[in-house]
């Protein structure tokens, strides 16, 4: 199956990283290079562009895309690893486009959708780590729920658990309708046009990738490498990521409460390390052409100085 991967706020994320043509940038999470090839295009010769992914797939074209063009640099790991690379306070813009690829969704051997069948897997780097079958056959009914419920916000949660619990006794979970199929049994009702497997299917996903946890360590791991005045662009595609993005860019935008009983006047207050420069979202146009970006919340924020 051949898989396309339409680029979701291509120009708004560049855009908003006020390329600089002799500057060193990062895009965190390649998947097939659509924003780095627009960073690429507005950078001389002496700038550098850095590209991290998890997926081989991902790292296969980005390794194409380096071997034509000496500007940049392929590291085969999650953007966490990006202090080993760079040093601190030395990049002028980190772009993070989070979540799963469209070329992940697509491809049913990824095992990450619904709705084609395939090997019950998820990893974002299937060459390494616990796969959804292996998790699933491992994780106790109570740790299953609570995953459906904070990571798929799905109300059903607490049955579905039971059910794929039940089930597994059995005959283990292997293939992804297979899942599908006995999470959609338990669900009383959905969103009109929405799979009644989407909720469980993010949220395992999510645990498998341990996605939330490591979006903290990365928005840190961004926060250290940028320079000042450098620029964070992440785009995210559902409620917890924005909500770990949002209270990132206000964490460093204000300061310490404490500072609030001291005597000190404004001008002798530290320096805030960041200033947030709005949200955006995907326009109507781009909604009707790529109906995947639907969700997508673009944050920026700007480094005022360095730690």
């Amino acid at each position: 199956m051949g898989v396309e991967h339409i680029t979701v706020m291509l120009n708004e994320a560049v855009d908003a990283l006020d390329v600089q043509p002799n500057g060193v940038y990062v895009d965190g999470t390649f998947g097939r290079g659509g924003h780095s090839r627009l960073i690429l295009s507005r950078l001389s010769e002496q700038g550098q562009l850095w590209v991290f992914d998890k997926d081989p797939r991902a790292i296969a074209v980005a390794q194409e895309l380096a071997a034509n063009d000496a500007r940049v640099h392929v590291v085969h790991d999650s953007f966490i690893a990006v202090e080993q690379h760079l040093i601190a306070n030395s990049v002028n813009g980190v772009l993070l486009d989070l979540g799963v690829s469209s070329p992940q969704i697509d491809d049913a051997e990824r095992g990450f959708s619904f709705r084609f069948d395939g090997p019950l897997d998820m990893r974002m780097d299937d060459s390494r780590g616990v796969s959804a079958a292996q998790w699933i056959a491992n994780v106790d009914e109570v740790e299953l729920a609570r995953v459906i419920k904070e990571y798929g916000e799905e109300r059903y949660a607490k049955p579905i658990a039971r059910a794929i619990v039940a089930r597994r006794v059995n005959q283990p979970f292997e293939r992804t309708l297979d899942l599908a199929k006995v999470v959609a049994s338990q669900i009383r009702g959905f969103e009109k046009g929405q799979n009644p497997a989407t909720r469980t299917f993010q949220a395992i996903r999510i645990a498998v990738n341990a996605e939330l946890s490591e979006l903290d360590a990365v928005l840190e791991s961004a926060l250290a490498v940028l320079a000042a005045q450098g620029r964070l662009s992440v785009i995210s595609f559902h409620s917890l990521e924005d909500r770990r993005v949002k209270q990132f860019i206000a964490k460093y935008a204000k300061h310490d409460q404490s500072l609030s009983r001291l005597p000190l006047r404004e001008d002798q207050l530290p320096p805030l390390l960041l200033r947030g420069l709005g949200k955006a979202k995907a326009s109507a146009a781009e909604v009707d052409a790529n109906p995947r970006s639907r969700s997508a919340v673009l944050r920026v924020a700007l480094k005022n100085t360095q730690l």
